[in-house]
């Protein structure tokens, strides 16, 4: 099974540079793919179709801002969307879809790097999102949670770690989250599972010359319930065409 995940900072723009002619020829099982930007209404004459799959798109109600979709070339069973917290449901921050008894949601985790107010809204979706991580792992199925989830969880996963140790998406708290999810909670960093290398980033600033010299941070990410332990058997992040300022996770699994 094959799922990508690319975070679009703007779909018409993504699109616009060929990111779904990329897409349709990925042999993919589910795409999962965030800050989408665009409600569905915006989207007609946009180069955004992949011939053979079911498309859902969950857009934030305010216009031009967040939003997830995902494409699934089977028919989902189910397609939930949101998980309970108005806050964050009405900025279109979680979908998912299930099939069988596995679930892969296309997820969106908000990002505080724009000051105070936005990192306590952050701190507010940790705080909400661990007890509904600890309910999933209570159902009778399996979750991939695949997406930006704006932070980078060890030095290894961005350059310039310790001029970052005060700035969103690496401070101590929200490693700290992660920490807990891998460790107590035996959710799984699918990437890690089988790539330990540096220098495995997922996102570039647009500032200087961040993507020439690799100077990044990896913070999208497929993250498995405990039962899929061991599943992840190939991964790539695709970097020799950029569509968007962070680069397409791909993973296979055996599943």
């Amino acid at each position: 099974m094959r799922v990508v995940t690319l975070n679009l900072n703007g779909i018409r723009s993504a699109a616009s540079k060929g990111a779904f002619r990329w897409l349709r020829e990925q042999d993919a099982d589910v795409i999962c793919l965030q800050e989408t930007k665009a409600q569905v209404g915006q989207l007609d004459g946009h180069d955004i179709d992949i011939p053979g799959y079911h498309r859902y798109f969950y857009d934030a109600q305010r216009k031009g801002y967040s939003g997830v979709a995902l494409y699934a070339r089977q028919a989902p069973d189910e397609v939930i969307r949101g998980f309970g917290v108005a806050e964050f449901d009405g900025e279109g921050r979680y979908l998912e879809a299930r099939f069988g008894k596995l679930s892969v949601v296309s997820l969106y985790l908000p990002s505080g790097s724009a000051g105070p107010e936005r990192q306590a809204s952050k701190y507010r979706f940790l705080e909400a999102f661990l007890p509904w991580m600890q309910g999933l792992k209570r159902r009778r199925r399996e979750y991939l949670l695949c997406g930006d989830w704006n932070i980078a969880h060890q030095p290894i996963d961005l350059r310039n770690w310790k001029s970052n140790q005060k700035n969103s998406g690496f401070l101590p708290e929200e490693r700290a989250w992660l920490d807990r999810l891998f460790g107590e909670e035996r959710w799984v960093d699918a990437f890690r599972e089988i790539n330990a290398e540096p220098d495995q980033y997922t996102w570039w600033s647009n500032r200087g010359q961040a993507w020439a010299k690799n100077v990044g941070w990896r913070i999208d990410y497929q993250i498995a319930s405990p039962g899929l332990a061991g599943a992840a058997q190939r991964t790539e992040i695709y970097k020799a065409q950029r569509f968007s300022d962070h680069a397409p996770l791909i993973m296979d699994y055996a599943l």
